[in-house]
């Protein structure tokens, strides 16, 4: 069984996917860029800015199914410049206490809404 997780907390979904699904005891976060949930637009150019403002995307995403960033497994990060990583990796170590999840770290050429970042979780309930 699967189950569509929403939030208005967090940017809505920009085409045919849900921005999680929960099956069994894991919730599978889609790729969040840094895009405000209001107003559906990415504010800054700051990769330190744009890095928490995607993690915040997927904790609100993450609460709405009752779990936090500590249930978080593995996150993939996709950047559009790997020259990015050093500031995107200290903004992403402040959300993750000493057991950080499991994570990956690609370049891609583009993203949507031209975003120079794009985060995507798996969490597990305990």
């Amino acid at each position: 069984m699967k189950k569509e997780i929403v939030t208005n907390n967090a940017p809505a979904a920009i085409g045919p996917y849900s921005q999680a699904i929960e099956a069994g005891n894991m919730v599978f976060v889609s790729g969040q860029l840094p895009a405000d949930p209001a107003t559906g637009k990415i504010e800054s150019t700051d990769i330190g800015t744009l890095t928490r403002r995607s993690l915040d995307n997927i904790s609100a995403i993450l609460y709405s199914a009752g779990l936090t960033m500590a249930d978080v497994v593995k996150t993939t990060v996709f950047l559009t410049n790997m020259n990015d990583f050093k500031e995107m990796n200290t903004a992403y170590a402040s959300y993750f206490g000493d057991c950080a999840p499991a994570r990956s770290a690609v370049e891609v050429k583009a993203l949507p809404k031209n975003s120079p970042i794009e985060i995507e979780a798996i969490a597990v309930k305990s």
